[in-house]
């Protein structure tokens, strides 16, 4: 799988909002692209998963990379606002990756976890890293 992913070249947007995950979440994500021979050449911070979609725009309108790969953690609170965030953000995710006709994964664990789950859910970076490179590989 490695020789035929060279050259592919993923963004990471990587939510600050909880960043002692998403911090894991990003290094493993990036370690597996490495792995699997794909590069991220791109990378922008935004403060949560909601603010996520302005920034996958910038990186595909740019069009520098050929995959977009989200990375976040929504941990519920005492409200339903995770619930919210997690819907809207994905849902305007699926926008995109249709617009620009390019895919836009997602690695946003959550909603309705707890801190614990969402440590043990650090490898959706991974799987969105994954998912990315097999739709380039797919679509080419």
């Amino acid at each position: 799988m490695t020789v035929k992913n060279a050259g592919i070249k993923l963004g990471f947007v990587v939510a600050e909002f909880n960043r002692d995950i998403t911090y894991m979440m990003e290094i493993e994500a990036e370690e597996h692209a490495k792995f699997l021979g794909a590069e991220v050449t791109e990378r922008l911070y935004v403060p949560g998963a909601y603010d996520m979609p302005l920034a996958i725009k910038k990186m595909l309108r740019d069009n520098k990379v050929d995959a977009v790969v989200t990375i976040g953690c929504v941990i519920e609170g005492a409200t339903q606002h995770d619930e919210i965030v997690v819907q809207h953000a994905a849902r305007k995710i699926i926008d995109l990756s249709l617009e620009f006709e390019k895919p836009v994964t997602l690695g946003i664990s959550g909603p309705g976890m707890t801190r614990m789950e969402a440590t043990e859910r650090i490898e959706y970076g991974k799987r969105a890293v994954e998912s990315a490179i097999k739709l380039v590989q797919r679509l080419a």
